[in-house]
C-alpha cells in the first residue's frame, strides 16, 4: 500500500485514528520497558496519559525522562501497516499546571467515552497522575516496496509535524 505524498499528513492521520501508543522507557539497568497506554494529544506536540505513579514506566520517567513511543494500528492487514515513531521528554504534570493540562488533555476525548479527569482526580491522595510527553522528533514507517519512498527494505523517514 503506497504512502501518501504527504508523510506528515499520514502521520497525523495515524495519530488521530488510534488511541493507544506503546511507550518505551529505560529500566535502571538500561533494559527497555514498553507499556501500552491510552493517550490524547494536543497539536501532535504534547501527548498525555493517566497512570499510577507507582507503575514501573512512571518510575522510569521520573529517573530518566527521555522516552520513545510508537503509534500504530495492529488490526490492519499485513503489508498495510503505518506507524509513527516519536522521541520525547516525559514527565508527571506538576500539580500547579494540572488545571490547564487537564483541560488540554481531555478536550477531545468525551466522544470516546473517556473519563474527563480533573486535577483532584490526579493529585493528592488519588492513585493516578497525569503524564505528558513533549515530542522532540518524529519518524514514519516506510515499507520497502512503497512506490514513492521505498528502498527495498522497510525504513523510517524523519518528518516534521
Amino acid at each position: 500500500m503506497a504512502l501518501p505524498d504527504d508523510l506528515a499528513g499520514m502521520a497525523r492521520g495515524v495519530i488521530d485514528a488510534n488511541r493507544y501508543l506503546t511507550l518505551g522507557t529505560a529500566e535502571p539497568d538500561g533494559r527497555p520497558r514498553v507499556s501500552p497506554v491510552y493517550f490524547s494529544h494536543a497539536g501532535y506536540r504534547v501527548f498525555y496519559w493517566v497512570s499510577s505513579p507507582r507503575a514501573r514506566h512512571s518510575a522510569n520517567i521520573a529517573a530518566r525522562p527521555g522516552v520513545e513511543f510508537v503509534v500504530y494500528d495492529s488490526g490492519v492487514p499485513v503489508g498495510a501497516g503505518r506507524a509513527v515513531y516519536v522521541g520525547a521528554t516525559a514527565e508527571e504534570v506538576p500539580a500547579v499546571q494540572l488545571p490547564a493540562a487537564c483541560d488540554e488533555a481531555f478536550a477531545d476525548t468525551a466522544e470516546d467515552g473517556v473519563r474527563q479527569f480533573r486535577p483532584a482526580d490526579v493529585s493528592g491522595d488519588a492513585g493516578l497522575r497525569l503524564f505528558r510527553a513533549r515530542a522532540t522528533s518524529y519518524e514514519v514507517h516506510v515499507p520497502g516496496r512503497d512506490p514513492v519512498y521505498g528502498t527495498g527494505i522497510d525504513t523510517r523517514r524523519e518528518i516534521r509535524l
